[in-house]
């Protein structure tokens, strides 16, 4: 009798516990959202990342202001995913987060070229977080390929600073889905690249497909009303996009091209300023840019932007593979061991939630294992040794798969409910 009332008390204290550290993560949170603006602006900052394939550097270029927010409204002090890099929005006042993203960039991928070891290049990135309500410190970290901190910058943000230039703009943009307010969903904007004004209605159709193309596949068929979606017809000078290994250059909005790194499929845009210069005025927090041209190709960067190509016959399931890239952090499951440098050490574990090095399997798909097929293969992050993926066929390995693979689903699954709940 006794052992039972004493267990019964350490019962109770472990109850009352419990209940204060959920009162106490509330009102951080509370206090989060209290230091934001009612979430109803965005501050947008610009950033140049620099270097060479040893060293890096941040330096913060420009601030702005738009409305409105559509980033998250839950989940606003953790990041779902480590990624390449993280960027933190504190208070001033007592350091409380306020909110947190992580990110991967096209500086981060050219730091493992040969170019990389004997030229410095900079490259343009943009992060759009919640306008705060007071001065409040923003701390930008850049990882290298062994997750460890190359580089990072904190500078401080005063929302009155009268030098917050204001971003407005007027795009030509149509709603293509709308299922609720943009603080309910996630919203997802597609961009006109290569498209004169008299190929606006082409456009407009192949967002639809982009659209479509995304909303088919699961698991975003089952979470299609936690989705809104917008195209911009950003109008282009020339059609088309320049491919300099056919000696092809042309004047576009976001002067994107092909042979990015030497890679002749790897199509992207370095303008990420011009980008988003182009979408002030309409509610976004992830992009998809549609290229006008059949030549195969395309690129997705997590949290950054997808883009692909709109009229070749492999668009469908190139622009959803890309979007897994961009939305989700999903790795590339293909491999060809022709990488300059590895991206994948067998002394740290990925970041991106499909692959494994099996450094720490437990904290990856160990869960699933022989269910729905799922097992373990040697193969993907462009290496055919040292790194695993779960199935033998998945949307992130092939174009000819039926789709993503058990392991993916579950990972784009987890991260919209990190947007949305």
């Amino acid at each position: 009798m006794r052992l039972k009332n004493v267990d019964s008390k350490i019962t109770d204290k472990n109850r009352i516990f419990a209940l204060m550290k959920r009162f106490f993560c509330l009102l951080t949170a509370l206090s989060a959202v209290l230091c934001l603006k009612a979430q109803e602006s965005t501050l947008r900052l610009d950033y140049s990342f620099s270097g060479t394939a040893r060293e890096a550097y941040i330096a913060l270029d420009e601030i702005r202001s738009l409305h409105p927010w559509a980033g998250r409204r839950y989940n606003l002090d953790k990041v779902p995913l480590k990624g390449n890099g993280q960027l933190t929005v504190r208070s001033a006042a007592d350091s409380t987060v306020l909110y947190r993203t992580s990110f991967s960039t096209l500086f981060q991928e050219w730091q493992n070229t040969q170019e990389a070891t004997v030229v410095r290049r900079s490259f343009e990135n943009v992060f759009l977080v919640p306008m705060p309500q007071e001065p409040c410190e923003v701390c930008v970290e850049l990882f290298d390929t062994h997750g460890r901190t190359q580089a990072s910058l904190t500078h401080r943000i005063d929302p009155a600073d009268i030098l917050i230039r204001p971003a407005v703009g007027t795009p030509n943009a149509k709603e293509l889905l709308i299922s609720g307010p943009v603080d309910k969903c996630i919203d997802v904007v597609i961009v006109a690249e290569g498209y004169t004004a008299s190929e606006m209605d082409t456009f407009w159709k192949d967002a639809r497909r982009a659209m479509d193309s995304i909303l088919s596949s699961e698991p975003f068929k089952s979470y299609k009303n936690r989705f809104n979606f917008r195209a911009v017809g950003l109008q282009s000078p020339q059609s088309g996009v320049s491919i300099p290994g056919k000696g092809v250059w042309k004047d576009t909005p976001l002067h994107s091209h092909f042979d990015t790194f030497y890679s002749e499929r790897y199509l992207t845009t370095l303008s990420i300023k011009d980008l988003h210069n182009a979408l002030a005025g309409v509610p976004y927090e992830h992009i998809i840019i549609l290229a006008n041209t059949d030549n195969y190709g395309g690129g997705g960067i997590y949290n950054s932007y997808t883009l692909t190509t709109a009229h070749h016959s492999l668009f469908r399931p190139v622009v959803v593979h890309e979007f897994g890239h961009s939305f989700a952090g999903l790795a590339d499951e293909y491999y060809y061991d022709d990488q300059y440098s590895n991206y994948y050490f067998p002394d740290c574990e990925p970041w991106e939630p499909n692959i494994t090095t099996m450094k720490e399997f437990s904290s990856k798909w160990e869960d699933m294992l022989g269910q729905n097929g799922v097992s373990v293969i040697e193969g993907g992050g462009y290496m055919s040794k040292g790194v695993w993926r779960a199935c033998p066929d998945c949307r992130m390995k092939t174009n000819t798969a039926p789709g993503f693979c058990p392991v993916c689903r579950r990972a784009i699954e987890r991260m919209i409910k990190f947007y949305t709940e």
